[in-house]
């Protein structure tokens, strides 16, 4: 029986050589019975079979059935051209219809053109009667319409620039002249200020001259940005050609031979589908807040949240409980240990968890000692400046010398010592199994080895770890440099050093994000590689993505999110993989904020976005950013025009 494999079709020259290059079996891991060199009339069929494909006498005859080609066996031949998976997926479509594949066989022509020949039998070794290729047949014809069979590239000549033609568009074309044409301007603008002080140098006054090295120093940054902007477009658009190609090569596989979907991604990321608030700001210390956040808890999850991000809730010595004293006293300034308890209890009635922010890299002590420094602990852990770090003089450490960042405001802990250790965990444990929390957020991990953090987590096992590993980003001229690879990387290096098992706050993504939108910059939102920035491009599940929190933001100001622009800035966020925080300030301090929060949030979930989506950057230049994610969602910002369909867009965002 002859049926079409329209896919195949017009896509080989029209002459075979008489003689097969290559003869050999394939995969024979999985195949049962044994191959006998000496029947090769399927072969010869198989040879013939190509042969009238490619010379178009019998253009339809891809798949066919003899049961006279072979005296113990249903010869199968598959023409067209080669994919050497398609071999095994045919294999294991046969065996679970109860056909046993005695052997299998590759037979490479020129031109590209094979045949698969299959000795196939039923399990009691009988032929594979007519009637039962009936049923056979059109499973195994689904099967082939799926795949792209060829020796030689997926694409070349026609397809692969008819591809091409439909990702770049005149926009583009214009966004990349105007890019070179900035440069080109940026580069005569400082090649002029550089021939001007050239001209003064030897006689001109020293005011002229150093106001002039100024201008210098503004034209040299100003044309590193627009070589930097050049590089995204260039980098985005070779990305998108890449995928392009990758999209057509690509092999389609069936429903039934695809692994099962990996429902979790570990301790770090809870489920994969978390939206972390953070509840409270710099100045919630100041009210009844335990009170405050059990009162909207219920609000909180109407609005899409899944945890809640808390302040630290020890005895402090600074109100905001950022210099603990002591661990196991819970009265603090946002309320009593009854009211915490309270408050867990309310958020998990809610369906919320309960993120507890955890300041271990260093202790308040609650006496002077022998020496007359603060370094004799009080209540339940009574520790002395032996767990003290021995590089705190100030505070008299003996305990050993630490690699990692020192915090000089207060007694630096020793987490190197087995003692130090147990007695956190226990506490931690404390924390999970008697109070309720239900994951941690480390405060200042660059304080303290990575792998004790993964001692931490596997000791206690909360449902989400993440960290703050607030780095420096890299700066010339007082402007954020365009590449932060190694930022990122000793981010990445942190969250590697804990085994995985804890995220981290993307200070590279939040950095980029806001210059990117402060200075019109979209440019900013992609790699050298066209990959998305921050290690929300590298590492999406470790990747805690914010804006916001109570130190660059709220009344510090230490390193604030441009306000007009939080909304674009949530607009990446929520659509985008890594695992979104909202910034308490945003989402109850200003309505139209608000209010553009909870349509994103709904638009996560209604599409399930999740830490892991797939990112497909469409444009970075100066005015405008787009991506798809998951081939579901588009997302613009900035004021340039875009839209998957055409060069028109809505302005939203």
């Amino acid at each position: 029986m002859i049926r079409p494999l329209t896919a195949f079709r017009g896509t080989y020259g029209k002459s075979l050589g008489a003689s097969a290059k290559t003869s050999h079996e394939l995969c024979p891991r999985i195949l049962r019975g044994r191959w006998r060199p000496g029947r090769d009339a399927g072969i010869v069929a198989a040879q013939q079979a190509a042969s009238d494909v490619l010379d178009g006498s019998d253009e339809e005859e891809i798949l066919s059935f003899s049961n006279s080609a072979d005296d113990s066996c249903t010869v199968m031949n598959v023409c067209g051209r080669n994919d050497t998976v398609l071999l095994m997926q045919l294999t294991a479509l046969l065996e679970t219809k109860g056909i046993v594949v005695a052997s299998a066989n590759l037979n490479a022509f020129e031109h590209g053109a094979v045949c698969n020949v299959f000795r196939i039998t039923e399990i009691d070794g009988a032929k594979v009667s007519e009637e039962r290729w009936k049923d056979l047949e059109p499973d195994l014809l689904k099967l082939l319409n799926k795949s792209s069979k060829s020796l030689k590239p997926a694409i070349h000549g026609a397809l692969q620039m008819e591809d091409r033609s439909t990702i770049i568009k005149e926009s583009d074309i214009v966004a990349l002249e105007a890019a070179a044409a900035e440069m080109a301007n940026a580069a005569a603008e400082l090649v002029s200020i550089e021939r001007e002080i050239i001209g003064v140098m030897a006689e001109g006054p020293s005011e002229v001259i150093e106001e002039k090295q100024l201008e210098r120093a503004e034209a040299n940054s100003m044309l590193e940005r627009k070589i930097s902007a050049l590089e995204a477009i260039l980098a985005t658009r070779r990305t998108l050609m890449e995928k392009a190609e990758k999209e057509v090569a690509k092999e389609t596989i069936p429903e039934y031979l695809m692994p099962p979907p990996i429902s979790t991604t570990g301790p770090a990321a809870g489920n994969g589908y978390e939206i972390i608030l953070q509840g409270f700001n710099w100045e919630s210390c100041n009210e009844d807040w335990y009170q405050k956040i059990s009162d909207m808890a219920p609000e909180f999850a109407a609005a899409g949240f899944t945890a809640v991000w808390l302040p630290p809730v020890s005895d402090s010595v600074s109100k905001q409980g950022y210099l603990p004293r002591d661990y196991y006293d819970l009265n603090s300034k946002y309320g009593t240990e009854a009211e915490l308890r309270e408050m867990i209890g309310v958020l998990h009635e809610n369906g919320l968890k309960a993120i507890a922010d955890i300041v271990i890299n260093h202790r308040c002590a609650h006496y002077q000692g022998d020496d007359g420094k603060w370094n004799k602990f009080g209540g339940r852990l009574a520790w002395d400046n032996s767990v003290i770090c021995s590089n705190n003089p100030e505070f008299g450490g003996k305990g050993n010398y630490k690699q990692q960042e020192d915090y000089v405001a207060a007694p630096n802990l020793d987490h190197s010592q087995e003692r130090v250790r147990k007695d956190i965990i226990e506490w931690l444990l404390w924390l999970r199994k008697s109070i309720g929390f239900d994951g941690w957020r480390f405060d200042f991990v660059k304080g303290y080895d990575g792998k004790y953090v993964a001692e931490y987590v596997n000791a206690t096992v909360p449902e989400m770890a993440f960290g703050e590993y607030w780095d420096t980003c890299s700066y010339q001229d007082g402007v954020l440099s365009f590449n932060q690879d190694s930022h990122r990387q000793r981010t990445i290096d942190w969250c590697d050093a804990t085994g995985g098992t804890c995220a981290a706050f993307d200070f590279t993504l939040k950095g980029i994000l806001q210059e990117a939108v402060s200075r019109k910059e979209y440019w900013r939102l992609v790699d050298s590689q066209g990959r998305p920035s921050g290690v929300l491009g590298l590492w999406s599940s470790r990747s805690i993505t914010f804006l916001e929190n109570h130190d660059t933001g709220s009344t510090l100001q230490h390193w604030p999110f441009p306000w007009d622009h939080v909304s674009e800035g949530y607009a990446y966020l929520l659509t985008h993989p890594g695992t979104p925080c909202v910034f308490f300030d945003h989402f109850f301090y200003d309505d139209k904020i608000r209010e553009d929060i909870l349509k994103l949030i709904d638009i996560r979930k209604r599409f399930g976005l999740s830490n892991k989506s797939e990112v497909s950057v469409q444009k970075a230049y100066n005015d405008v950013y787009a991506a798809i994610i998951n081939k579901k969602i588009a997302v613009k910002i900035g004021p340039g025009n875009w839209s998957p369909n055409d060069d028109s867009s809505a302005r939203e965002w």
